[in-house]
């Protein structure tokens, strides 16, 4: 009996956009400007679909306090910051001001820039200083692959019981299960599903969401 799946296209991921939380022309010009920007760097960006599950995601866990890891030019935050309680706040760090730098007008038009702030500066040293004033409820990490086992190890110690990681890119274009891959962002991230998979302090979930979504909720 065929496994049940289906490849994406252009065609389907429009679709799955369209019949989402509604995705508005202030997403639409970010997208556009940070292909504008960054050129073939704005594969960085989260998968379209991505955004509206964000926002989806902060909503269920009524989050007030967020944390992201890696903002390059701020649509996932964007996504994140619309779907947190009227008092949320979502503090972002990353290592440019550059990039951020791209998606803060956008922010702004969407009524969100008073939900985030960001923090520069290498996301190992930064986030592991930072004081948080509630404990966090929901975190995103997309940043550089073999930062995230220190970045997983720090919000899990100040993520609420019930709160949600949520690591991006963990099927790295299927390359997790091609073994002739031995590069150090492939191996890092093959370690941390296999780490957090195994952790009895976390339930975990592997989605085939954009580049694979692995999400763990704190026990």
């Amino acid at each position: 009996m065929a496994e049940k799946g289906i490849a994406m296209t252009p065609e389907l991921r429009e679709y799955l956009v369209d019949h989402s939380i509604e995705r508005t022309d202030i997403h639409r010009q970010m997208v556009d400007a940070t292909r504008a920007a960054m050129g073939d760097l704005s594969i960085m960006q989260i998968a379209e679909e991505q955004g509206p599950f964000l926002t989806w995601l902060a909503r269920l866990l009524g989050a007030r306090r967020a944390v992201e890891i890696g903002t390059f030019t701020g649509l996932s935050a964007l996504r994140i910051a619309e779907g947190l309680t009227d008092d949320g706040k979502l503090v972002c760090f990353d290592i440019s001001d550059e990039y951020v730098s791209v998606g803060r007008p956008f922010w702004a038009q969407a009524g969100m820039a008073e939900r985030i702030d960001v923090v520069i500066g290498p996301a190992a040293e930064t986030l592991a200083t930072y004081e948080f004033d509630a404990p966090v409820d929901l975190a995103f990490i997309d940043a550089d692959k073999p930062g995230y086992a220190t970045y997983y190890e720090i919000l899990l110690d100040r993520l609420r019981p019930g709160g949600v990681i949520v690591f991006d890119n963990m099927l790295w274009s299927g390359g997790v299960v091609d073994q002739s891959l031995d590069d150090d962002n492939t191996n890092a991230i093959r370690a941390v599903n296999d780490a957090v998979a195994a952790d009895d302090r976390v339930d975990v979930v592997l989605l085939n969401v954009g580049d694979g979504l692995l999400m763990a909720t704190k026990r």
